[in-house]
Order: C-alpha cells, then sequence, then structure tokens
C-alpha cells in the first residue's frame, strides 16, 4: 500500500486479522481458579453420567418413555465438556449458558428417576445421586457467577459488540426452548403408539392427535422463529425482543398443557417445570435488558 503523501510503501495492517484470529483458536493461559474449575465441570459431566447409569440400573421397566429422556440427559454430559471449552476461551457466554444447562440437567435426570413399587420416592441411592448432582451443577453456576478470577477469565474475548449479561442469558434460554419442547413430544407420540398398538377406539387417538398436530406446530415454528429472533436481539432491535417475548408467554403456555393433556401430571412435572423454569429466566432477562443499550459496535 503506497501512502498519498509521500509514496511511501506501508504494509497492510494484517496484524489485527491476525490478532482476532489467533484470539479465536489460542486460550489465553488458565489461572489457578479456571483450572479447579474446568475440573469441577469434568467431575459434574461425569455425575451426570453416573446418575443416569444408576437410574437404568435400577428401573423396573425400559420404556420407551426412558430411552428417549435418557438420550436426551446424555447430552447433558456433552453440554458440560462444551462448558469446559468456553471456559478455558474465556467465552462471556459461559455464564448464562452454565446456568440454564445446570437447571435443565436437575430436571432432565430427575424425570428419568421412577419411584419403587409401592413407594413415593426412588431408591435411596438414586435420590442420593440426584442430590449430589445438583449441588455440583450450584457450585459450577456459583463460582462462575461469584469468582473474581473467573470473571476476568471471561473477559478475555471482548465482544464486537455491547452486550449486556441479561441478553446473553435471554439469547441463551430461548434458544433451549426447541430441545425442551421436542422431548416430551416425542415421549406422547410413542405413547400414542402404543396405545393404537393396545387397540384404543377413535374417540381417544382423534383428540390425541390433534394435540399432537399442535405440539408438532408449535416446535416447528419455534425452530424457525427463535435462531431468528435471538440473532437480532444481539443487535438491540426491539421488534426481536417483542418475538423472543411472545414465543416465550406462547410455550409457558401451550407446553404446559400439553404436557398435562397428553402425559398427565407425571408429565407435566417431569417435562413441563425445566421448560417454566427455563421460559421464565428469558423472560426476567428480557425484562432487566429493557432500555439498556446492545448491539452498539465497540471501538
Amino acid at each position: 500500500m503506497t501512502s498519498p503523501d509521500t509514496g511511501a510503501v506501508r504494509e497492510a495492517p494484517r496484524w489485527s486479522a491476525v490478532q482476532a484470529l489467533r484470539r479465536r483458536l489460542v486460550p489465553p493461559p488458565p489461572p489457578a481458579a479456571i483450572t479447579r474449575l474446568r475440573w469441577l465441570i469434568l467431575v459434574t459431566a461425569l455425575a451426570v453420567v453416573a446418575v443416569e447409569w444408576l437410574n437404568l440400573l435400577v428401573a423396573d421397566d425400559l420404556a420407551y418413555p426412558m430411552v428417549v429422556r435418557t438420550t436426551w440427559a446424555a447430552a447433558r454430559a456433552a453440554g458440560f465438556l462444551v462448558l469446559m471449552r468456553m471456559v478455558r476461551f474465556g467465552r462471556a457466554a459461559a455464564r448464562p449458558f452454565a446456568l440454564i444447562l445446570a437447571v435443565t440437567t436437575v430436571f432432565a435426570v430427575a424425570r428419568l428417576t421412577e419411584p419403587r413399587h409401592g413407594a413415593y420416592l426412588p431408591r435411596a441411592e438414586v435420590v442420593a445421586g440426584l442430590l449430589v448432582l445438583a449441588g455440583l451443577c450450584a457450585a459450577v453456576v456459583g463460582v462462575l457467577y461469584r469468582s473474581s478470577a473467573v470473571a476476568a477469565h471471561l473477559a478475555h474475548q471482548p465482544a464486537r459488540r455491547h452486550l449486556p449479561p441479561s441478553v446473553l442469558t435471554a439469547r441463551v434460554a430461548i434458544l433451549s426452548y426447541g430441545a425442551l419442547v421436542l422431548v416430551p413430544l416425542l415421549v406422547a407420540a410413542g405413547t400414542l403408539v402404543d396405545g393404537c398398538l393396545q387397540g384404543c377406539g377413535p374417540t381417544r387417538v382423534v383428540p390425541t392427535v390433534a394435540v399432537l398436530v399442535a405440539w408438532a406446530a408449535l416446535f416447528v415454528g419455534l425452530s424457525v422463529l427463535l435462531p431468528f429472533g435471538a440473532f437480532f436481539l444481539l443487535f438491540g432491535k426491539r421488534w426481536a425482543r417483542w418475538l423472543v417475548g411472545a414465543l416465550s408467554v406462547v410455550v409457558l403456555v401451550a407446553q404446559p398443557l400439553f404436557c398435562y393433556l397428553l402425559l398427565g401430571w407425571d408429565g407435566l412435572l417431569r417435562d413441563g417445570v425445566p421448560l417454566i423454569i427455563t421460559a421464565l429466566v428469558g423472560l426476567v432477562a428480557l425484562v432487566r435488558s429493557r432500555g439498556l443499550p446492545a448491539g452498539q459496535r465497540l471501538g
């Protein structure tokens, strides 16, 4: 590149792109607090697998709903490995991701627990494993939100745009709606198939199919609209806030209703409550981010 004033040749400023790429691919030196936190996350992931295995070991019947829920709970262990990488690279989204992951993991594993015949509670070892897992998840979230050393490390990759923490929390929460809707939908569909194989009449099949179609339409609508709204939420678009807020209210009402109609009180507790908590976290984060500048380019 030639300077218009002196005619001297200047080297193209490639250093900024190289530094940005290096910041993305090469993690910073981890402080001791980050190393301890990553070990804690790894232990939590192993605890998820251990409690799932224990649930399957003591289960009386490996029915289709348990298989679906176990598969979904197993994916949570991979989610903790993703969280380890986010923490290692200093991603600011690690905090809200850990919060949603911890809350939904406890419920995902708890929904696998089955009471013993003639009892109201599962076996004592299952309850103990679930309590240990809940304590580990709470510890991970507590360290992420309360440790000053972890907070300094998470500022390693500064955002290109100003993103309040509440906006990141809302985005992570709403992007998890799809999976939280899909799991009980698959369970309900399997229940319908089992009922048809047992010879249930059309008076039961027709309403069940109608609810399943509405449930599937909700899942498709969320899968299409939520990523679109979540993306523009980062740019501070007001219409995106209204879109994701309206969808959060819709799913907050529809999901528990569908769970109750097709899966009963048991399904409402196992599959409706996790989404209720996640939707409330997303809505509270949206309210807290109201009026805050978001999406403005930094530098």
